[in-house]
């Protein structure tokens, strides 16, 4: 199964415009919340992973895919910055 029928159009698009540099993305879910925060070595690369790939319907990642409203994303100068910003984010933001 392909995720892309249950993203909307301008999710899609923001997907395939993010740099290809490292960072930290943040799903949030319609209410605005923050459902899960991630680090990425390449953003573009890894956030497509969530989206274009076939994921087993009954995963814990595609059901967290399937709550996925809105995305943000910080660009980090290295893999490093990125690893550090993730865990200051996950502590400030708790995601379940």
């Amino acid at each position: 199964m392909y995720n892309e029928s249950i993203m909307s159009a301008t999710l899609k698009e923001q997907v395939k415009q993010l740099p290809q540099v490292p960072g930290v993305y943040l799903y949030k879910d319609q209410s605005g919340e923050i459902i899960y925060v991630g680090k990425a070595k390449n953003l573009r690369s890894r956030v497509s992973s969530y989206f274009f790939n076939p994921l087993d319907p009954a995963s814990k990642t595609a059901i967290l895919v399937s709550n996925i409203v809105f995305m943000e994303y910080i660009e980090a100068f290295s893999e490093f910055e990125a690893l550090i910003l993730e865990a200051e984010l996950i502590k400030k933001y708790k995601p379940k």
